[in-house]
């Protein structure tokens, strides 16, 4: 891809990410996108087949960054030697990058629209809820042969602790459309209550004493 397509190709997806989230998916049209974009439709339709996989790319491009941003630790988590001050880290950082307003946006079209777009919505569980969880039951499962987790099912746990972080803002952030809801400091407390509470069900117990392991 040249320089100027390249160009091109962000001044479209950036117009249409404006255009879904302001207008939702449904009454947003390659037309719109297309002017937004300051191109022709022809050139929109050059980069990308049909709205879907525009819609798609935007999805996917949203959930690499995240992963890209977080590299180093979600690496080091299977190897690390202070599980609690990492989960921690991770969790904040998990939390704050769900709650940004646009990323809080979407996932409000996407319930709002799941009946008409049904595959849109299966779409952006595979690529964030699902693919998170996968990640999460990854770490547990190694970090239960370590001796540091006790996840007789890391799925179910990596489940839990997502939601731990995630529950209690994100379900008020659906009813609430209010940017300021939460301070970081009050992001940061959710998600160090949910480490807490995961460590007390999943933390490694001793066989003698049912205290949690050093």
């Amino acid at each position: 891809m040249t320089t100027a397509s390249a160009r091109k190709h962000a001044a479209i997806l950036d117009a249409a990410r404006e255009l879904f989230l302001r207008n939702g998916y449904g009454a947003t049209s390659m037309d719109d996108v297309a002017a937004r974009a300051a191109v022709s439709k022809q050139t929109v339709y050059k980069h990308f087949a049909d709205k879907e996989g525009l819609f798609t790319e935007i999805i996917s491009g949203d959930v690499a960054q995240d992963r890209a941003e977080s590299h180093a630790l979600i690496e080091s988590m299977p190897d690390s030697t202070d599980l609690a001050a990492d989960l921690r880290e991770f969790a904040r950082y998990h939390l704050g990058n769900v709650m940004q307003p646009h990323l809080v946006r979407l996932r409000r079209i996407l319930i709002g629209e799941a009946d008409r777009f049904p595959h849109l919505a299966r779409l952006w569980y595979r690529n964030g809820p699902e693919r998170s969880c996968a990640m999460f039951a990854e770490w547990f499962t190694a970090l239960g042969k370590r001796g540091l987790l006790d996840v007789p099912d890391p799925m179910l746990a990596a489940q839990n602790f997502n939601w731990l972080a995630l529950s209690i803002p994100l379900n008020k952030a659906m009813a609430d459309t209010r940017e300021d809801l939460f301070t970081p400091d009050e992001l940061n407390r959710y998600a160090d209550e949910a480490v807490r509470v995961f460590l007390a069900a999943y933390g490694a117990r001793s066989a003698s004493s049912g205290k949690a392991a050093t």
